[in-house]
This record gives structure tokens, sequence and C-alpha cells, in this order.
């Protein structure tokens, strides 16, 4: 009998619908978890339930709208087009699902799909290339949650991160170089979603956490840092797009209340830019592997204004990976080193 392997591929979620009440439902289940706003429990229950949810929802959908296609959610679309690509990609030996962590298609739902396939191994693989508790350690808790129920578990591989991956860096560049071919861009931004800095320190072994220098490298002792991992997909990509240390920027965006987030704040860089006369720059969201709404309208539209009302001239957003044939590529091999 020849084995079969299962394949899950997550992101992280989106609402099944821009409307208001879908937008909140949507919110509600993704600020409740431990992970993502990590405070102590009554806390997060009230923030999220009496004032971010009936506030914040209203907004968002907005914001959604300006995203949501006739097929629906990007985020979604571009995930099942993935999931029958790589489908394709791998063959018969293997099964091909997508799950969300949030809403539909849910996670519980994916593997359900899996479970009484005979399957000698699982292989999750997060659609983040940069590891974080918020994101990817919320995604394997919730498969161990999950299978934890099932009466017999297959072998289970959880895919923690690839920020140096050689295709996935391959195919931002190639979109990158598109832009270049029809703009001579003076600067270049690499904009990360960000965490609360204290998120960081918790995963700290070191006690050298946001000191100076401490993202230079990534190492072994480093190697699940989320900042450290953003600065190494950087590096990666301006040396395939040919570029000197002050050509390019890396930052942080989309802070959510008080605390400290980590830094630069990509605001706060695009200030910084226009001050020194910069008129033109090529935008890259590097911990997005397909188009949602923190890239299009948080970073392709919303900083644009940002740039343009300081005196920028020259504004683009690089797309997503979405379904690159590279990035397919891509993620099919990375699944077979496992396997």
């Amino acid at each position: 009998m020849q084995s079969k392997t299962g394949v899950l591929l997550v992101n992280l979620g989106t609402p099944d619908s821009p409307n208001t009440p879908d937008v909140r439902k949507y919110l509600r289940q993704f600020l409740s978890d431990g992970r993502v706003i990590d405070i102590n429990p009554i806390g997060r229950f009230l923030l999220v339930n009496l004032i971010i949810a009936p506030f914040r929802s209203p907004k968002s959908a907005k914001e959604y709208q300006k995203v949501w296609t006739k097929e629906g959610s990007p985020l979604l679309v571009n995930g099942l087009k993935l999931r029958d690509l790589v489908q394709e990609k791998l063959g018969n030996n293997y099964e091909v699902i997508l799950g969300m962590r949030y809403q539909n298609p849910s996670l519980e739902s994916a593997l359900n799909q899996l479970k009484d396939k005979g399957l000698d191994k699982i292989i999750v693989f997060p659609l983040f290339p940069q590891y974080a508790s918020a994101t990817t350690g919320s995604v394997h808790q919730e498969v161990f949650r999950i299978v934890g129920k099932w009466q017999t578990i297959p072998q289970m591989i959880l895919v923690d991160a690839y920020p140096e991956n050689p295709k996935m860096i391959q195919t931002f560049a190639e979109l990158g170089q598109r832009h270049r071919q029809k703009t001579d861009f003076e600067h270049f931004i690499f904009s990360y979603h960000g965490l609360p800095e204290r998120q960081i320190r918790k995963a700290d072994t070191t006690d050298k956490c946001l000191t100076q220098n401490c993202c230079e490298t990534l190492h072994p002792k480093n190697k699940l840092c989320y900042r450290a991992q953003c600065f190494a997909t950087s590096r990666k990509l301006a040396e395939a797009l040919q570029l000197s240390e002050n050509q390019y920027t890396v930052c942080f965006q989309s802070r959510l209340g008080k605390d400290p987030w980590i830094q630069p704040y990509t605001e706060e860089v695009i200030l910084n830019l226009t001050k020194k006369g910069i008129k033109s720059v090529l935008a890259f969201s590097p911990a997005f592997t397909s188009d949602c709404l923190e890239t299009t309208v948080e970073v392709g539209q919303e900083y644009k204004e940002v740039f343009e009302e300081n005196g920028g001239i020259h504004w683009e957003l690089v797309e997503s990976l979405n379904i690159e044939p590279l990035w397919v590529d891509a993620v099919a091999d990375m699944i077979l080193e496992y396997n």
C-alpha cells in the first residue's frame, strides 16, 4: 500500500463577508486569542467584546469592502487557488487542503477532512514566512488542540518558518523588478506586520532582545525571533534586488494600543524619508504571501497618502506572492523537503 501525506496550508483568516456583523465575528475570534492579545483573560474579554469589536467593526468593514472582489476575499481566493496548484505539483500521493486560523474554512474542518484518510503523516504549513507566537505559534497550538482529541494521530510535522527560502525571496524580487522596469525608485521599504515588544521579549533566551544590533544576524539562539527573521528576509531580498544598505529600510506597521511595538514604525520611516527629500518609494510587504487588508489598503493606500501628503510624489506597492508560479514551486519544494 502506497503511503500518502496530508498537507494543511494555513493562513490567518478572513471574515465571511465585508459586512459589519461578519467582520465583528472575525475580530472577536481573532482578538480573543491569548497569543494575539496576551493580557489577563478577563481584561482581554472586556477589551475585545466591549471596546474593540463593537467600535472597530464598522470601520474595518469599510476597509474590507475596498479589497473584496467578485470572487470574495483575496486571502481566501488566492489560498484556494494555491491549494489546487500545490496539489497539482505534488500529485496523488498528497492530499492538500486549506485552513484558516480564524473563521472559515476552519482548522478543525480542514483537519477533519484528513482525519479518516489513513494518512502516514500530516504536514502543517503556515503561509507566514516568519515565525511569531501570534501567528504560527497560535496555529500550532490550535492544531495540537484539535488532533489531541483524535484516537489515532499520524506523524505530525509542523513547519515553523522559512524567512530565507531562496525561491520565496526570488519571487518577491522578480515582482519588484517588474515595477523597477517602469520607474527608477529612490528608496525601498520592507514593511512587516508589527508586534508588541513584550511578545518578542517573552520568547527571548539571550537577554539581548531589542538591544542594539541584536537582529543583524540569524543564529541558533534567535532563529525563531520574529524581528530577527524579518531582518533576515530583508537582507536576502535586498541582495536579490542588488540594493545597498542605504537604499532600503526595514520597518513595522499596524500598531494597536499604547504599549510599545517593535520599531522602527513604518509611518515614522515614511516621514523621515520625505524630510530627506525622497520622492519615489517602492514598498514590499514580505510578511504576507497573499494580498489582504494589511497590504492593499494599509501599505498600498494609507501609507501612500501619508507619503504624498508630506511631499512624496510616487509610491508603489509590490503585490504579494499570491499564486506566482515560482511561489507555488517554493511551497511544493518545501513540503517535499519535510516528507
